[in-house]
């Protein structure tokens, strides 16, 4: 979403930068911004070309107008004598005046022998009359002087910005005044911009009664192009001009010659100006914080205005300023726009205490929520609340999602209660043991403050996504003081469990159940010594299924023994291979309850243990309290069967159920494996310390091993080292994997290696 709306911000700019490029759209911008423009770059005059002033002083001393051209004959004489690259003159000598006075003039551009350029321009025939007429000096003064152009036109709104490089006066092309100063050659009528960030008060001035009487510095002289003109205010000839207010005419034409010296300017294109900007309105749009963006839009409006005024002034090329600002600044204003929108929203989809998103983002996501609905109760916050401040309350329910998250496929995990936390769980993984995962992360203690407090939690998941329902069971487990519980079946669950069971046989035949081996740690060796197998349905569309939502279902439809005929083959089989490979290990397979009343289910397994690659020794049959006790005659029968073959026995989740002393005397069995329930917090817990030791005694007095499940902490461990227990089993130890990985776990534990006790993953 983001995206689109940076692609959008961006579109737009150029829109406004292509409106701002149609004719007559973009010169009132280029105009408004021209006196900036040239403020900022104002510099002084070459000094390479100076004025001589018809100034009021000059205007009082005379007091004839037009004035006598022999006081022209004598600055020309004067000016000659101090060393003038040029004079040029931008003054009407169209018309005769007092016959000996044009003599004298005319005689002194003889003496000049060509120094003299004289001005030609065009004027409108009279009022009414649209025609133009060619003005040029009279034919006198032609013949020793040059003659250049001094017309020029103001812009639209009446300022002076450009001058012409030529012109045609009585059907021949000349070059402009300026162009001419600066021996710069141009196609007539084409014109360039002049730069007014030339300083005028910077050229060298020199009034013209001085000059006329020799009153004046020959320095300012010598070797520069001299320009003679009105400046008067009574001579008019005075023009509008950007940042420099009203100019006169010959003044205009100085500034031209200053900057053709500086080489001819050119105008750029304005594409050029528009992929600038639109580049430097990228980071402002991407900008993830709003201090950023607000330093990347200051950086972009500097940038553009360094760049092309750089340009404009190293390499006398004018670009458009004004488009890419306009477009920096829509694509600014915009992205302010979109972040107080956004800033709206996302206080709407916000949980003001934690900053977590909220239930009205839960239901707004647009991406479908795909995978395990989970709900995480949060069943001690009210004894928190009364120890902590809101903040710190806070940021022990942000520590929490936190850990959360890392379990969630970096999935939101939202606040949808104040109590309650929501996230979403993949399909990818087996949820036991993502929850095993969870729960060992959940378990350690959050630090606000420099100190630590615990979280207390409870979980619900429900596999087809209902968040609703996984709402329910985590009530249902804070209730029940367990870590989490499944949602219970609806219709809805329950037509989508039938159709799982209905798919259950394909995927045994095409190879989606699989067989993981959790390890068990033999504590008096530190070696693997056996491994429990785990089944794995690996579905092809809805990924990895969880054993509790279709191991159970299959004992419901009578799907169970076909499924551990299957995964006891499997066993069989790998157990084949890692004996091969030296691995002396034995393997535990999980057997129903409903199949130890089944002929048919013992009966495949004796074919089987008859034509097995390995002895039965080699397995471990693991029932459940629960198993032993629903028919206790024909289940204590069926296990000794099995324990008389040689294949040994292992009471499952021992302590959970309603076991006596005489089914521990009665069942044939070789190991007792005693519940997580009690184990996790024996190592803490006075009474569940004394329940295991003496479950450890009592099962080594009646020469049974014993194995505690759900070891998830070096502490835990090391409690069972102390108190004698044979084998430990869980994520603290290693999670279930598959057969390659299984054999490369004990080629490590072979060689000599401690299992590093502290194998979570």
């Amino acid at each position: 979403m983001r995206t689109s709306s940076n692609a959008l911000i961006l579109a737009a700019a150029a829109l406004v930068g292509m409106v701002a490029m149609l004719p007559g759209v973009g010169g009132p911008i280029r105009r408004s911004l021209e006196p900036l423009r040239f403020a900022v770059q104002s510099h002084a005059a070459s000094g390479r070309v100076a004025i001589v002033e018809m100034d009021a002083r000059s205007v009082a001393e005379i007091r004839r107008w037009p004035w006598p051209r022999h006081h022209y004959a004598t600055v020309v004489d004067r000016l000659r004598a101090a060393g003038a690259a040029t004079i040029v003159f931008d003054v009407d000598f169209s018309s005769a005046s007092d016959p000996a006075d044009d003599r004298a003039f005319a005689a002194a551009l003889k003496r000049a022998g060509g120094l003299v350029t004289l001005p030609t321009f065009g004027q409108q025939a009279g009022a009414g009359d649209r025609r133009n007429l060619d003005a040029l000096p009279l034919a006198a003064f032609r013949a020793h002087a040059s003659l250049a152009s001094v017309s020029f036109s103001p812009d639209v709104d009446g300022l002076v910005r450009a001058l012409p490089m030529a012109t045609i006066t009585a059907g021949t092309p000349r070059p402009s005044l300026s162009a001419y100063i600066a021996a710069r050659a141009g196609v007539a009528d084409a014109d360039y911009p002049v730069d007014f960030a030339i300083d005028p008060a910077t050229i060298p001035r020199l009034s013209f009664v001085a000059v006329e009487r020799g009153a004046f510095d020959p320095a300012l002289v010598k070797g520069r192009n001299i320009l003679i003109g009105a400046t008067a205010i009574e001579m008019g000839d005075r023009y509008p001009a950007p940042l420099r207010g009203v100019l006169p005419g010959v003044t205009i034409q100085a500034l031209g010659a200053e900057t053709l010296l500086r080489g001819i300017p050119v105008r750029g294109a304005p594409l050029a100006s528009f992929a600038l900007a639109l580049a430097l309105c990228v980071p402002i749009v991407r900008a993830r914080r709003r201090d950023f963006a607000g330093a990347c839009f200051v950086a972009a409006m500097v940038a553009m205005t360094i760049v092309i005024l750089s340009v404009q002034r190293g390499l006398a090329a004018h670009y458009p300023l004004g488009l890419g600002l306009l477009m920096i600044a829509a694509a600014g204003m915009l992205t302010v726009a979109r972040d107080i929108v956004r800033r709206f929203r996302d206080g709407r989809l916000r949980d003001e205490a934690t900053g977590l998103p909220n239930q009205r983002a839960l239901a707004a996501r647009t991406d479908p929520a795909t995978g395990i609905a989970a709900v995480l109760q949060l069943t001690n916050l009210e004894e928190l609340s009364a120890l902590l401040d809101n903040m710190q309350v806070a940021q022990a329910i942000v520590r929490t999602a936190e850990r959360l998250r890392l379990c969630s496929a970096h999935d939101a995990v939202y606040r949808v209660g104040s109590h309650q936390l929501a996230l979403h769980l993949p399909t990818h993984e087996i949820v036991e043991d993502m929850l095993a995962t969870m729960r060992t992360l959940l378990l350690q203690p959050v630090e606000i403050m420099g100190r630590k407090v615990d979280v207390a939690v409870a979980l619900g998941i429900a596999e087809d996504g209902d968040m609703h329902a996984a709402a329910l069971a985590a009530g249902e487990a804070a209730a029940a003081g367990v870590f989490w519980r499944r949602a219970a079946l609806d219709r809805d669950r329950l037509e989508h469990a039938v159709s799982l069971m209905g798919e259950l046989d394909a995927a045994i035949l095409d190879g989606q159940i699989e067989v993981h081996y959790q390890p068990k740690l033999a504590l008096a060796t530190d070696r693997i010594g056996s491994v429990e197998a785990l089944v794995r349905w690996r579905h092809p569309e809805r990924g990895f299924v969880s054993p509790g939502a279709f191991v159970p279902l299959a004992e419901q439809t009578d799907r169970i023994e076909p499924l551990t005929l299957y995964v006891m083959a499997q066993v069989i089989a790998d157990a084949a291979r890692w004996r091969a490979a030296g691995h002396r290990v034995t393997a535990a397979v999980n057997i129903s309850a409903k199949l130890l009343d089944a002929p048919a289910f013992i009966a495949a397994v004796d074919r089987m243990l008859d034509t097995a690659p390995v002895p039965p020794s080699a397995l471990i049959f693991e029932v459940t309290e629960s198993a032993a006790m629903s028919d206790p005659l024909t289940a204590t029968a069926t296990l000794h069967h099995f324990r008389a073959r040689g294949v040994a026995i292992s009471m499952d989740d021992y302590g959970t159920g309603q076991s006596t002393l005489s089914y521990l005397r009665e069942l044939p069995l070789s190991e007792l494996k005693i519940d997580r329930s009690f184990v996790q917090y024996a190592h803490e817990r006075e009474n569940d310390a004394k329940l295991v030791r003496s479950t450890i005694d009592l099962a080594h007095a009646l020469g049974l091993k014993v194995v505690a499940e759900g070891i998830e902490d070096a502490a835990n461990l090391a409690f069972l080292r102390a108190v004698g227990c044979d084998y430990a089993q869980g994520y603290f130890i290693d999670r279930p994997m598959p057969f390659d990985a299984l054999v490369a776990r004990l080629d490590h534990s072979a060689a000599g290696s401690t299992p590093d006790t502290g194998r979570a993953g």
